[in-house]
């Protein structure tokens, strides 16, 4: 599914047309970058975790030549599943399970 599609169906589920429901979706993906770049993290219950971790500074390889080289430390985005997603995924319905 692409981002056209995705407004299509948030316009068909929401009963508004195309521009209304593609205004919304911009509306949160642009909340929830702005959050995340500003070091907020976005917790949607059942969703999902939107947040920034911080990697640390380390060595690789070139995968073609085999030399090492050196990975500056950086910031990137982070997304971890929300447990309702997880097993709706996974097919499990019902509450979340947890093992004994």
């Amino acid at each position: 599914m692409n981002r056209s599609e995705l407004v299509e169906i948030v316009a068909e589920r929401a009963g508004s047309d195309r521009a209304v429901a593609r205004r919304h979706v911009d509306a949160v993906f642009e909340a929830i970058v702005d959050a995340v770049a500003s070091g907020d993290r976005v917790l949607v219950t059942g969703f999902g975790t939107f947040d920034r971790f911080d990697r640390a500074a380390r060595i690789a390889r070139n995968p073609r030549t085999g030399e090492r080289i050196e990975i500056a430390a950086g910031t990137v985005p982070r997304f971890r599943f929300g447990q309702t997603f997880k097993n709706r995924v996974a097919g499990v319905s019902g509450a979340a399970t947890t093992a004994p």
